[in-house]
Order: structure tokens, then sequence, then C-alpha cells
């Protein structure tokens, strides 16, 4: 276990340092540039300890103004909690803590991170923003333009951003730490001695140890909240992405199912109809059907319905500006605001779009009742609730309320939507969404994330890889259900998704929560599922392999729902060994799978470390202890492995009959 976290008298190590500053944070499609002035530090000594019946009360003390800061530390039923007492102190806005660790940890967690899975070692900001800047997805194409694809290069950390940012972190020795803080905030771990929290509110933390990460996940999500059990019928083949009507849908459905395809869905995005710009093939962000591109959707609905496919769709926060349902929005102001008094107007990509302001009521409640009306009452299985990072800090709000304080907020309050949409409808065991963005709140009221939108490319950083560390990272802040797009989403340029990238994304997918296609903002620059015969047979073996894992991903999801166990972990979560501790290339699948993809473009085998047990090929049926081998991996026939004393082995060998 760790050095502080085990009693309160730890806590009398506590280092504080107060001090006053200003944001200056300026937005540009989601992406921000963080800028702050400083105004005062004051470091403050530690004057007293007084002993209190749960614990103690700490008093520090400004040198020069005589000023006093007090932390009241309790340890009630195995929590221990640090909280500064009374209100905040005149011109003090700014808070670091600084308590000691041990320098050999690990540190996981943060929300969701993609090029690094061990923060030790790093700064993590926590602010929700767009994972995807374009600036830093420009110089990438130029620098391969010019000296070649370098897909193992990354960027300092410091340079990404995350749809999604929590305030929660997780100790390779076992222990969680969560804060209680929505605005712009700094976890320190450069320093392998010490651990600094940087705040711009009063600080209020929890921390709790446990014997094992299953029951280290159990106690976190208790405090967080957990995830639902999900609709039956999601496990019953593919998702499969389709767009540009009801008679290509029929057409694609009919050529997968002469394939051998198994479809519990498909989703087009462009229900509400398309947008083409210098980008690409998006939505038209207007939340009712397309009458011209999806002539009677109702009636179709419901035929793909009695054949077992549901049909999803999409929805994000903004409004598109040119269409009638913004017009009435506007008129009846229910859209953030300027600090002019007009309608906030944000760049995405190539156009502008309105916000909708939640924290009106009359807002939030005519939004919930577009997708209970134009959504759930058409017959739609589903949908992709995106965005929920883009709220700018200058923007005015119906409720007065500063929006650097509810900016990282703003992705709950919008998965919250969703949730109650479905829930009012009755409709928990039938229709689900999944989200992008994220904060402490979501995980109550999101029912399954996503990775969000990866380069079609091989990228450590951007690519297929970074969605093991990115889920991976969730399920260590207490989120224990998500997949990524199979294929990846940004196409820019050169940038386009080979067939070999869409052959291994699958493989990878199929052994997830969910196998879901994506087409890509330039569907006809990118392979698709249904490309040729190869294609076609491959998502054939991966929709049957999804399906025939239904038994075992329903069981995970009971144990998110229940425990708040995650569906895919970390090896180290049941194997207590140094290299499982730093492997970010590999997961587990419950207890009893372990899946390592190939990452490598034109590779058909790569190093697989297994952790000290017995496992068996799924493929091959050989039988492997723990150590590190080399293996053959052609398409087709994924490296994935089963525990040999698994009580459902059987059933999980016959995986891919």
């Amino acid at each position: 276990m760790g050095v502080i976290y085990i009693n309160t008298e730890q806590f009398e190590q506590m280092k504080l340092m107060v001090g006053s500053g200003e944001n200056h944070f300026s937005m540009s499609r989601g992406s921000f540039v963080y800028k702050q002035k400083f105004l005062k530090k004051i470091k403050c000594n530690l004057i007293s300890k007084e002993k209190q019946p749960t614990g103690m009360l700490l008093t520090y003390e400004e040198p020069k103004t005589g000023i006093t800061h007090q932390f009241e530390v309790k340890q009630v039923e195995g929590k221990i909690t640090c909280d500064y007492v009374g209100d905040e102190k005149k011109g003090i806005n700014r808070y670091w803590l600084t308590l000691p660790t041990n320098p050999n940890e690990k540190i996981y967690g943060c929300g969701e991170t993609y090029s690094k899975f061990n923060l030790k070692g790093e700064d993590v900001r926590i602010w929700v923003a767009e994972h995807q800047n374009t600036k830093r997805i420009a110089t990438k194409l130029i620098k391969e333009k010019l000296i070649g694809k370098h897909p193992t290069k990354t960027l300092p950390f410091e340079k990404y951003e995350s749809y999604y940012a929590q305030p929660t972190f997780v100790s390779s020795d076992c222990y969680y730490v969560h804060v209680f803080a929505n605005a712009y905030s700094e976890f320190h771990f450069s320093k392998p001695e010490e651990i600094t929290f940087y705040l711009q509110e009063a600080p209020h933390l929890i921390t709790e140890e446990a014997d094992s990460f299953c029951a280290l996940s159990e106690k976190l999500t208790a405090l967080l909240g957990r995830q639902q059990e999900l609709p039956e019928w999601i496990y019953d083949g593919a998702i499969l992405a389709v767009q540009e009507g009801c008679d290509v849908i029929d057409r694609k459905i009919k050529k997968a199912l002469d394939a051998g395809v198994k479809i519990c869905g498909i989703w087009s995005q462009d229900w509400c109809g398309c947008r083409k710009t210098g980008f690409g093939y998006q939505v038209m962000w207007n939340w009712e059907q397309d009458r011209e591109l999806y002539q009677d959707l109702e009636v179709h609905i419901a035929k793909w319905k009695e054949q077992g496919i549901r049909f999803f769709g999409y929805i994000n926060p903004f409004m598109a500006i040119e269409k009638e349902l913004y017009q009435e929005a506007s008129a009846k102001g229910y859209c953030v605001k300027d600090a002019e008094g007009k309608d906030y107007l944000v760049t995405i990509t190539t156009f502008l779009a309105a916000m909708i302001d939640f924290t009106n009521p009359d807002a939030y409640s005519w939004y919930k009742e577009l997708i209970k009306q134009n959504m759930i009452g058409i017959g739609m299985g589903g949908w992709m609730a995106d965005f929920g990072e883009y709220l700018p800090i200058d923007a005015v709000l119906y409720s007065g309320e500063d929006p650097a304080e509810i900016h990282n907020q703003w992705p709950a309050i919008w998965a919250k939507l969703n949730q109650e949409a479905v829930a009012e409808c009755n409709k928990e065991k039938e229709v689900f969404f999944f989200t992008r963005a994220g904060h402490t709140e979501t995980i109550k009221s999101s029912a399954m994330m996503w990775t969000g939108d990866q380069h079609v490319d091989w990228s450590f950083d951007d690519g297929l890889l970074s969605v093991i560390p990115a889920t991976l990272s969730l399920a260590m802040s207490g989120y224990g259900i998500a997949h990524s797009d199979a294929g990846g989403y940004t196409t820019v340029m050169h940038m386009k998704r080979s067939k070999e990238l869409l052959l291994r994304w699958e493989e990878m997918n199929a052994f997830s929560p969910l196998l879901r296609t994506h087409e890509g903002n330039q569907p006809v620059n990118d392979v698709q599922f249904d490309d040729d015969e190869e294609l076609l047979a491959q998502m054939a073996r991966c929709s049957k392999w999804h399906a025939n894992l239904k038994g075992y991903l329903q069981q995970l999801v009971r144990e998110t729902e229940e425990k708040g166990t995650p569906v895919m972990r970390p090896l180290f979560y049941h194997y207590d060994e140094i290299k499982a501790y730093e492997e970010k290339t590999e997961y587990l699948l419950g207890k009893d799978m372990l899946v390592a993809p190939i990452y490598m473009e034109g590779d058909v085998q790569r190093s697989v470390y297994l952790p000290k047990d017995e496992w068996v090929h799924l493929f091959t049926g050989k039988e492997y202890k723990g150590g590190t081998v080399t293996l053959e991996a052609p398409i087709g026939q994924p490296l994935v492995f089963v525990r040999k004393n698994s009580s459902r082995l059987v059933e999980l060998m016959n995986v891919i009959k």
C-alpha cells in the first residue's frame, strides 16, 4: 500500500500554498489555450495539529499576514477525507496541496488519456476539451509529407487534451483519490516522492484503499456512481454505419446478411440531414428526420426491427443555425449567449453552430422533448450523444453561473438529459446512447463511452492503439463500459483508412462491449466494411465472435452495474506483476480473456506478454504459461487467450465456432 493513505496522521506531512490568479483561456473548435496570471503565491506554515474524535484539525498560517487556513481530516469507515474548513478567504482563489507518496508507485486515471496510461512523471490538466486539435493534426500531416510516417512518435504529454477529464486517480498501491472539484485544476505527478493538487476552489478530497483492484473499483464507484445494464439486443452482432437514406440501408443490409454478417443495428448519423464541407460529409444539426433523405423513416425502422435490426441516430448539444429548430430555440431565448446578449456561435470544423443553454430549465426540457419525440418517438434503438466539451468560458449563461465553473460539468449535464429522456419513455431495456465527453457526474448517467474521433491510421497517439490506454484509463477512473469506432474517424488529406487497418480494428472491437463501425468524415476516401468480399467475410467473422460472447459480456456488464468492475481491464487488475503495471497494448476482457491486438501496419505477428497463469490461444488451442512469447497473427486470427482454469473455458473457446 502507499505511504500516505493509511491513516489521518499521514496528512500531518501535507504542505500548503495558497494564492490568487486570473484565468485567460481561449477556445478554438473546442481546443483551449490555457493561460493564467498568478497575482500571488504564499507558502503557508503548519502551526497546529488538533486531535479530534475522528481525525485532526490542521491549521496553516500565511507568514506575513497571519491569515490562517484550516483543514479537517477525518477517517470514517475506511474513508479519509480532507476538507477546507469554513469560507474561502478573501482574495484567495488558488490552492496547492502537496502530499508525500511512494516514488515507485504507478498512477492511472484522471479520466481518459490516450498516449500515456501510467501518469507517474506527468502533470495532468483536469479540463474537458476537444481531443483532436486542428493545429496538431496539421503539423502531423505536414511532417508525414516531409519526413514520412513515424507512428510510434508521440508528443509531450502536455500537448494533448481530453474529451473526458475527471479529478480521480488510482495508484498501483491500490488506493484512489477523488477531488470534489469542477473548476480547472491540475494533478502534478511529475515529482517521484510527492503529488500536488492545484485547485481553483476550496479543496475537498477523499481517499480509500483496498486489498484488490476489484474491491477498489467497488469503493470508487460507490462514491461516483455506476453504469446500468444495457439492452440485451446490443450483443447480437455488429452495428453497421450506413448513411444516405433508407434505400442505401436496405441494399447494404441485404449485402451484409447475404455474406453472413450478424447485424443488431444500423447507425445513420445523417438521419437529420447532411452537410458537405471542406472537412467532409457531416451531419446537419437539425434534430428531426430529413424527409427527403429518409422518406418514411418510421416505417423502415419498424421493418428493420422485425428483422432484429435497430436503427441508431445522432445528436449533440448544438443546432444548425440555417434551420427552423434553431430559429425556434433562438426566439425563445434558449441559446447560450455572448457578452453582447447574442446567441454565442461556435465554429465547428468549417461552420458555425449555436449551443443550447442547459442551465435554462425550459431549454433543457425542450431539448429533452426533441429526443423523446423525434428520436425515441420514431422507434430509434439508440444514438450517439456527441460533444459536450465546447462550453466557452466567456459565455453568458441563463443561470448566471460562471462558465469556468460549469464547463467541466457540461458533459455530465448533457448525459443526464439523454438518460432522463430514455427513462421518461420507459425505454431503459430497449434504448441506449453512448457519449464522448465526460467529467465526474457522467458515470451516473452515461450508458457507454466511445473513445472519440481517432485518426484512421496506426499512430500510437491518435490511431488504433490509442483506444486501449484511453479505455483502461476510463476503467481506472470508475467508468467501466467503453468502445471505439472500428476503423477510426478523422480522415484528412493523405490520412485515409486502409483495408488492413479496418480489418485489424474490427478484430479488436469484436472483443469489446460493442462492435460498431464508422464511415469516417470522408466515406468515399475510406475503406468500408463491404467494399469487397474479404472485408465482408471479416465482418461476418467478427460479428459472429461478438454475438457468441453475448453471455460473457452480459455477465461483465452486470458486474459493472453491481460492483463497478470494468468490462475491459488492465493486466495488473488481476496480476500483481511488474510488467503488468506498464502494459498498455493489451487488455483483459473480464478476468478470463486476454486480448493483444496487432497495432503496427504490416505486422502478422507480435510479442505478447502473458501474466503468470495458464492460457489457451482461442484460435489455435495451444497452451501457454506466463511470460513473453512471439506469435503469428494472420488477419482473421487475432491474439486472444482464455484462462485455462476459467469456469467458462468451454463456452469461451466456442466463441469462434
